[in-house]
C-alpha cells in the first residue's frame, strides 16, 4: 500500500457507522413509508457529516407481501411468498407433485413451441406430468425454477427450505420495473417457501396422492421511493467514476442484510469525502430502494435514468451487501468478474490479511449494470470460515456472511459484529480508492479470455460435429494477441497510460455483455442465471433437440457467434489502436 491508502485505512471508525446498524434494527424496512424514514435518517447523518447528499425520489413499483400460508389436511402451515409472483388471496388448490431435482426445460421451449418439437417430445426427462400440479421442491425461492415449472403447466411451487426457518426470496423472473415487453414474463403461477419440517410433511402427502392450496397476499403498486446518492468529485477526471452501491430496504429489520451494508457505505462517504483531494476520479455511492419488493428496482431505475452517463463514464461497480457480520472472518466466496479477481485478491490481502477466492456473479444483488458492459465484484465480502460452516452443519446462504438468520426475521444484532464490520469497511474502502487512482485501470482481460477458451472448449465439445466454434476461439486468440502487444508497450513506455485506459475501458463495454446478458444494451436480462458466453450456451443442449427441432438451435448458436466475433474484433481493433506501429 502507498502512504495515501495507509493514511485511508487508518482513519476508518464504526463510531458513526455503528449506531446506524443500532437504529435500522429498529426500522422494518419492507414498506416504503419505514424505508422512506430510515433514508431520512440515513440522509441526515451524512448531512451532519458534512457529506453533500442528492436524494432521487423515483416512483417503483413494489409488491409488498401480507401474508401466506399452505392449507393442508386441516393444517395451516406458516410459508414466505415470493414478491412479483401471481397473487392468490382465493387459494389455488392442486394435487401436490414432489420433484426431487430442478426441473431444466431446454432453451426455447414452451408450451407453445410443443408442436414443433413433436407432440411426443419431452422436456424435462424423468420429471412427472406437472400440468395443473403444485410443485413441492427442495431449495430456496428460485426464480428459475418457478419459470421451468410455469413452463410445464405447474399450477403452483412450495420451496423446502433446508432448516428451520423459511427464508424470503424473490420469484418474478423479471429485472426491476417491467416494461411493456416484459410483462408477458411475469410470473403465472403462486410460489413459497416453507420450513424444512412442514416440507417434509408436505412430500409425504404429495407422495399419498394428496393435494394442498397455496394463499398468498400482496400490497402491489407504485410507491414514491427515496434514493440518496453522494458524489465525492476526483481531481484530474472528474467525469469517470466508481460506483459503489448497496440496497437500504430489507425484509423485517434486516441488521446483516443490509444495514450492515449501509453503514459500511456512510463511514466510506465519510472516509472518502475527507480525503477527497486524494481521488484522480469521482466516486459515487448509492443507496438503493425496491431490492427486495421490486426485484432490484431501485438500481434498475438508475440504470435507466443514467444509462448514458454510466455507460460512458462509469469504471466499475462494486456491490456492497451483508459485510460485517458474526463470525465472518473469511473471503472465500466473493462474487467477482473474471478480468478483476487479481485487483480483487490483492485489496483483500492488503487491507484484512486474508487470502480471498471468489466465484462468478449469480444473477441477483442489483448486478444491474451487465447490459451496459461495466465490470463489477462484490455483493458479500467476508464468510464464516467453510470449515466451520462445514462443522455447525450450516447450509449455503447467500448474505448475512453464512448465518443462517439470512432473510429471516431472526436477522436482528447478535447478527452483526462490529470488529468485522471495521475490517470490512477498510476492504471496500481499500477497493474503492484504489480504482480511482489506479494510474492504469486494473481490469485483466487476458483472465477473462482464458475463460472464454475454456467455454468455447465446453461448448465446442458438446455441439460435436453438429456447429463449428473455432472462428471464435480463433478471434479470442486474436484480442489475447493484441493485449499482450499493448501490455509490452506501457511497460516500454511506448503506450500511454490514457490511451490505454480508454482502450480497456471499452473493452468492457464489448466483453462483459457477452459473458452475462442476451439482451440489449439498454434492457435488463430476465431474473435468472446466465451462462457464460450465454449466447452460445444452447450449445450445451443440443442433445436434447429431436431432430426436427436442431436446426432452430444451430440457428440461434449461428446468432450468438456472429454477435461474439463482432465485439471480439471490435475489442481488437481498440487495442490495437493504441498500438504505435
Amino acid at each position: 500500500m502507498n502512504e495515501n491508502e495507509k493514511r485511508l485505512l487508518d482513519s476508518a471508525t464504526t463510531e458513526h457507522a455503528w449506531p446506524l446498524v443500532e437504529l435500522f434494527s429498529t426500522i422494518r424496512r419492507e414498506h416504503p413509508d419505514d424505508c422512506n424514514r430510515a433514508a431520512q435518517h440515513l440522509i441526515d447523518r451524512l448531512k451532519a457529516l458534512g457529506v453533500p447528499v442528492k436524494v432521487h425520489e423515483p416512483q417503483l413499483y413494489l409488491a409488498l407481501p401480507q401474508g401466506a400460508h399452505v392449507d393442508c389436511e386441516g393444517r395451516k402451515l406458516f410459508a414466505r411468498p415470493a414478491p412479483l409472483s401471481k397473487p392468490a388471496p382465493d387459494g389455488v388448490n392442486a394435487p401436490l407433485a414432489f420433484v426431487e431435482k430442478p426441473v431444466n426445460p431446454p432453451p426455447g421451449w414452451d408450451p407453445a413451441s410443443a408442436g414443433v418439437f413433436g407432440d411426443n417430445y419431452d422436456p424435462a426427462p424423468g420429471t412427472p406430468d406437472l400440468t395443473g400440479k403444485i410443485v413441492v421442491q427442495h431449495g430456496m425461492i428460485s426464480s428459475e425454477r418457478v419459470m421451468a415449472v410455469e413452463t410445464l403447466g405447474a399450477a403452483g411451487i412450495i420451496f423446502v427450505n433446508p432448516g428451520k426457518y423459511a427464508h424470503w426470496g424473490g420469484g418474478s423472473y423479471t429485472w426491476g420495473t417491467a416494461d411493456v415487453d416484459d410483462l408477458p414474463h411475469k410470473p403465472g403461477i403462486p410460489a413459497v417457501a416453507v420450513n424444512n419440517a412442514d416440507g417434509q410433511a408436505l412430500i409425504a402427502l404429495a407422495g399419498r396422492g394428496g393435494s394442498a392450496t397455496i394463499v398468498t397476499q400482496f400490497e402491489t403498486g407504485w410507491f414514491r421511493s427515496l434514493l440518496p446518492v453522494v458524489e465525492i468529485p476526483g481531481k484530474s477526471e472528474p467525469e469517470k467514476f466508481v460506483l459503489l452501491h448497496g440496497h437500504y430496504d430489507s425484509w423485517d429489520v434486516g441488521v446483516g442484510d443490509n444495514a450492515t451494508g449501509d453503514a459500511c457505505m456512510l463511514e466510506i462517504a465519510r472516509m472518502l469525502w475527507t480525503h477527497r483531494d486524494q481521488l484522480e476520479r469521482s466516486v459515487r455511492i448509492a443507496w438503493w430502494p425496491g431490492h427486495s419488493t421490486g426485484r432490484f428496482a431501485g438500481s434498475t431505475w438508475y440504470v435507466d435514468e443514467y444509462a448514458l452517463d454510466l455507460a460512458r463514464n462509469c469504471l466499475a461497480h462494486l456491490n456492497c451487501d451483508s459485510p460485517g457480520c458474526r463470525d465472518a472472518t473469511e473471503y472465500s466466496l466473493i462474487p467477482w468478474m473474471a478480468e478483476n479477481a487479481g485487483f480483487v485478491k490483492g485489496v483483500v490481502k492488503d487491507a484484512a490479511s486474508k487470502d480471498a477466492e471468489g466465484r462468478r456473479p449469480h444473477q441477483s444483488s442489483d448486478f444491474s449494470f451487465n447490459n451496459l458492459g461495466i465490470t463489477g465484484f462484490f455483493s458479500s465480502s467476508s464468510r464464516i470460515p467453510q470449515s466451520e460452516i462445514k462443522a455447525r452443519g450450516y447450509y449455503y446462504v447467500m448474505g448475512n456472511g453464512g448465518n443462517l438468520e439470512w432473510h429471516t426475521d431472526d436477522d436482528l444484532m447478535p447478527v452483526a459484529d462490529r470488529s468485522v464490520l471495521l475490517t470490512d469497511i477498510k476492504v471496500y474502502a481499500l477497493a474503492v480508492f484504489r480504482l480511482a487512482n489506479a494510474a492504469v485501470l486494473p481490469w485483466d482481460w487476458r483472465a477473462l479470455l482464458k475463460e472464454f477458451d475454456a467455454t468455447l472448449a465446453k461448448y465446442q465439445s458438446a455441439a460435436g460435429n453438429r456447429f463449428d466454434l473455432s472462428p471464435a476461439q480463433n478471434a479470442v486468440a486474436r484480442l489475447d494477441a493484441a493485449l499482450m502487444q499493448m501490455a509490452a508497450g506501457l511497460e516500454a513506455g511506448k503506450v500511454k497510460a490514457k490511451a490505454a485506459n480508454g482502450a480497456l475501458h471499452d473493452i468492457s463495454r464489448l466483453l462483459v455483455p457477452l459473458n452475462y446478458t442476451t439482451g440489449t444494451r439498454f434492457r435488463r436480462d430476465l431474473s435468472k442465471p446466465a451462462s457464460p458466453l450465454t449466447a452460445l450456451s444452447v450449445a450445451t443442449a443440443l442433445d436434447r433437440y429431436p431432430v426436427s427441432a436442431l436446426p432452430f438451435a444451430t440457428t440461434q448458436l449461428r446468432r450468438g457467434l456472429n454477435q461474439l466475433l463482432t465485439s471480439l474484433d471490435e475489442a481488437r481493433e481498440r487495442v490495437q489502436a493504441v498500438i504505435p506501429a
